[in-house]
C-alpha cells in the first residue's frame, strides 16, 4: 500500500526572510490574478515558484531557484523530516473554530492502476502540461497535494499535537485561516507514520494537475535511465496527508460559468430544460443558493435578468447515456455536466474537460456579479459534494467530472519545498530510512 518517507525540506533562510508571511502565496490553481499581481511585487516569493511569470515561464523558474539557493534565501534542512501541519478555520455563520489536523512527506508516486493513490475527478490538460513542464525544469516539488487517509483508531494524532506545541511557522492566510507547521526529527516516531500508512489507500483530495504531472515526469525519467532502481528522486512526490475521520473536512461548490456559445438563446434552454426538469422562476436571485441547498439533483440557473431553480425529475435518470456505475451517475454534479452542459447547452462530455466554454468559481456572488456584467452568459449553480461521495467515486474506479470538489481550507505555498533533484533527494548515509 501506500510508502511514504521523510524529507529534507528547502525552507526560507530566516536570516534573509525575516517574516515567513511575506513570502507565502495561495496555491497555482486558486490564486486570482489581482492576488498574482501584488505578490510578484514581493522578488522572493514563492509564487514566482509556483506560477511562474512568462515569457519561458519554467526556465525563469528554474534559474530563480538556482539564484535563491546560491545566494541563501533558501537553505536546506539537514535532517528527515516529517512536516507537522495544522489549520485552523472558522465557517460562515458558524463560531466553532475547526482544526484540521496533517502532515506533510513524501509519497511514492503510484500509477492510478495500482490502486493505492485513488483519482476522484478528471483534469483538464492545459493544466497538467504546465506542471509537468515545471517540474521537470525545477525538479521541485514547489506544493503538497492533499491525499486523505483513513484511521479510526486516530493513531498518529497524538504525535501531531505533541509536535505542533513547538511551530516553526504561524500565519494567518488570505482565507482568514490560522496555519501552524511544525516539524518530526525522532526516528521512533517517523516510523510510526510509514508504518501507520504502509496498509492504506491514499484517496487525491486535491492536486489532481500536480500529481498527474509527478506521473507523466517520473514515466519520462524512468525511461532515460537504464539504471532505474525505483528509489529515485523522480519517483516521489510531496504530499500533505489526513484523516478522513477527524471530521474537519469541508468540501465547497465550485460553481460552472458558461461564456462565448454561439446561438445561446435564454428562452430556448428553459424550454428544453423543462422535458428532464421541474423549472421554478425565482425573484430573488441572491437566494439561489441557499433555495438549492439539501435538494438532490438541484441547481440554480443566473441568467443576465432572470434567475431558475431547476431539478431533475427521477424518472429521468435512467435516460442518461453515459456508461458509469451508478454511484457516479447519481452524482449532483454528473447530472449538471449531462443534463445541462452536455444535452441542452451541446457542449459533449469527452469535450468539456477542455472547453474554453466553461470556467469555475467558488463564489456564489462572483457568479451573480459576472453574469450581471454580461461577463458570462450563464452560471450553474451547484452544492456541497461530501467525503462519502467521494469515497464512493473511488472505490467504484470511475471519476467525477473536472472541478467538482473544493476542499477547504487549502494548504498554502512557501512554508517548504521537496527537491528530487537526485543530490538533494538523498537522505544522509546515516539515516535509517534509505
Amino acid at each position: 500500500m501506500a510508502e511514504i518517507r521523510p524529507f529534507r525540506a528547502w525552507r526560507y533562510n530566516p536570516q534573509k526572510i525575516k517574516e515567513i508571511d511575506d513570502v507565502t502565496s495561495p496555491l497555482f490553481d486558486v490564486v486570482s490574478e489581482k492576488q498574482r499581481a501584488a505578490l510578484y511585487q514581493n522578488p522572493y516569493n514563492s509564487i514566482h515558484l509556483s506560477v511562474p511569470k512568462p515569457p519561458d515561464a519554467a526556465n525563469h523558474a528554474k534559474k530563480l531557484l538556482e539564484d535563491w539557493k546560491k545566494d541563501g534565501v533558501l537553505i536546506q534542512d539537514k535532517l528527515p523530516a516529517i512536516y507537522v501541519y495544522f489549520l485552523y478555520f472558522k465557517l460562515t455563520g458558524d463560531s466553532k473554530e475547526y482544526c484540521r489536523k496533517g502532515f506533510v512527506c513524501n509519497i511514492r508516486a503510484y500509477q492510478f492502476s495500482e490502486n493505492v493513490v485513488l483519482r476522484h475527478e478528471n483534469t483538464i490538460p492545459q493544466s497538467v502540461n504546465d506542471r509537468i513542464e515545471l517540474l521537470e525544469k525545477t525538479e521541485l516539488n514547489v506544493s503538497p497535494t492533499h491525499g486523505l487517509y483513513t484511521d479510526s483508531n486516530f493513531e498518529l494524532e497524538k504525535y501531531m499535537d505533541a509536535a505542533i506545541q513547538s511551530p516553526l511557522y504561524e500565519v494567518e492566510d488570505y482565507q482568514g485561516v490560522r496555519n501552524v507547521l511544525a516539524v518530526i526529527h525522532d526516528v521512533s516516531i517517523i516510523q510510526k507514520f510509514i508504518d501507520a500508512l504502509k496498509d492504506k489507500k491514499v484517496i487525491l483530495a486535491d492536486g489532481h494537475h500536480r500529481y498527474e504531472g509527478s506521473l507523466v515526469y517520473r514515466q519520462k525519467c524512468m525511461k532515460a535511465n537504464p539504471n532505474h532502481t525505483g528509489n529515485e528522486g523522480y519517483n516521489f512526490h510531496l504530499m500533505y496527508l489526513t484523516n478522513t475521520e477527524a471530521g474537519d473536512l469541508r468540501i465547497l461548490p465550485t460553481h460552472r460559468l458558461i461564456k462565448n456559445l454561439k446561438d445561446f438563446d435564454e428562452h430556448k434552454i428553459i424550454a428544453q430544460l423543462s422535458h428532464d426538469f421541474i423549472v421554478r422562476e425565482i425573484e430573488d436571485a441572491d437566494t439561489l443558493n441557499e433555495i438549492i441547498v439539501g435538494k438532490k439533483w438541484a441547481f440554480g440557473l443566473l441568467f443576465k435578468d432572470k434567475a431558475f431553480k431547476v431539478r431533475l425529475k427521477p424518472e429521468a435518470i435512467a435516460t442518461m447515456r453515459w456508461p458509469f456505475p451508478e454511484e457516479v451517475k447519481n452524482l449532483d454534479l454528473t447530472v449538471m455536466h449531462y443534463f445541462i452542459i452536455e444535452k441542452i447547452l451541446g457542449i459533449q462530455g469527452k469535450d468539456q474537460r477542455a472547453s474554453e466554454n466553461i470556467t469555475f468559481d467558488r463564489s456564489f456572488s462572483d457568479c451573480l456579479t459576472k453574469v450581471m456584467r454580461e461577463e458570462a452568459q450563464l452560471a450553474i449553480i451547484t452544492q456541497d459534494v461530501s467525503i462519502e461521495d467521494v469515497k464512493h467515486v473511488c472505490q467504484s474506479g470511475s471519476t467525477m467530472p473536472q472541478k467538482s470538489t473544493y476542499f477547504y481550507p487549502k494548504v498554502i505555498c512557501g512554508f517548504m519545498f521537496s527537491s528530487i533533484k537526485e543530490e538533494e533527494f538523498a537522505l544522509p548515509a546515516y539515516s535509517p530510512f534509505q
